[in-house]
């Protein structure tokens, strides 16, 4: 069999492992918590242990890769990224407890060859990655109808992030500029790190700018942290969550002074923005770029964006392009967190 041959097979394999993966990422999953939570004691995580990191910069890891395959180096760059990965205890076989474990390697795995490769890696160029494991709450919390066992699953999940926060300031950060970004659950988690490490507080001036992407985030979601105005406003924050274009959220759901950003144009008004403009994305295969492949436009609270095009991608019927929503925007995401800390630096020396 030629090259050829060999490549529409891997990208056949490629596309249907895209598909099963969204049908899943929106389906019920045979496992899941029957069980109301336990409280048990919970023995905190040493993060000065570097396996509990997903992605720091004193180790390889896959953060550290960029689809060109271009060596990253983090000598240069005087910011910081604290990254908080999206779920990715989703329901296989054994994982019917609220919360996952840092010990369950097929987790890990899951975790760094999908958030940390196709999204913590999006902010390689504009600062260290630091990326914390933590105790994550099922994708089922979301969606049950025990609240109270959501909750405390979340909670847990959050003292994780909150914890491994704590270490980074105390031992790693050494004054250096911030970036705070989340996909999914990470960004609930990160909204709860601004309004209690930065809202208010003195840190809140190392605030490069917080990406709170996949969630619905009010604009007025923070006393002092605002939606970010242009591609250049720092101490500020940006959210979008991506849809098939002419998508509306079902009738019933009230959601209203919520945050979008075009991850294009970087505004928050509603014009169009076409395929043209973007500098690149992602879908699969990590090093196959597609330029000029996705368009985006605001509509009322969510974004829109065309469908994708790929081998097989008349198979694709979800118009919730969730777990799409840097993807689609890498190349833009990648440029607009160098160009935030280029332009906090400058309004320091100003």
């Amino acid at each position: 069999m030629g090259e050829t041959g060999r490549n529409d097979i891997r990208t056949m394999k490629n596309a249907f492992w895209l598909i099963t993966f969204l049908t899943l990422f929106l389906s019920c999953k045979t496992y899941k918590p029957e069980y109301t939570y336990q409280e048990s004691r919970i023995e905190p995580v040493d993060y000065s242990n570097i396996k509990f990191w997903a992605a720091h910069p004193d180790k390889t890891d896959e953060s550290d890769r960029t689809p060109e395959r271009e060596t990253v180096t983090y000598d240069h760059l005087i910011a910081d990224v604290f990254f908080i990965h999206p779920t990715t205890y989703t329901g296989d076989k054994g994982q019917d407890k609220w919360n996952g474990t840092m010990e369950d390697q097929k987790l890990n795995k899951k975790t760094d060859e999908g958030t940390i490769r196709f999204q913590a890696s999006v902010f390689n160029h504009a600062g260290r990655v630091f990326a914390p494991r933590y105790r994550q709450a099922h994708l089922q919390a979301y969606f049950t109808k025990d609240k109270v066992s959501a909750k405390k699953a979340f909670n847990l999940a959050y003292e994780d992030v909150k914890q491994a926060f704590d270490y980074y300031l105390n031992h790693l950060n050494n004054g250096r500029p911030i970036i705070i970004a989340g996909h999914s659950q990470g960004t609930n988690h990160a909204e709860r790190l601004l309004e209690e490490y930065f809202t208010g507080k003195p840190l809140k001036e190392k605030l490069v700018a917080a990406y709170l992407i996949g969630m619905p985030v009010r604009k007025d979601r923070f006393t002092d942290i605002f939606p970010c105005k242009d591609s250049s406003d720092t101490g500020c924050f940006v959210s979008w969550r991506t849809f098939k274009k002419g998508y509306k959220l079902p009738a019933g759901i009230s959601e209203e002074n919520v945050c979008v950003t075009n991850p294009i144009s970087w505004t928050c008004d509603e014009n169009y923005i076409p395929k043209t403009s973007n500098r690149g994305s992602l879908l699969f295969d990590f090093n196959k770029i597609y330029f000029h492949h996705i368009d985006a436009q605001v509509s009322h609270n969510i974004l829109w964006a065309n469908k994708p095009k790929f081998f097989g991608s008349i198979f694709l019927r979800t118009k919730n392009y969730h777990p799409a929503d840097i993807n689609f925007y890498y190349f833009n995401i990648r440029e607009n967190a160098k160009h935030r800390v280029n332009s906090f630096l400058y309004s320091k020396v100003k």
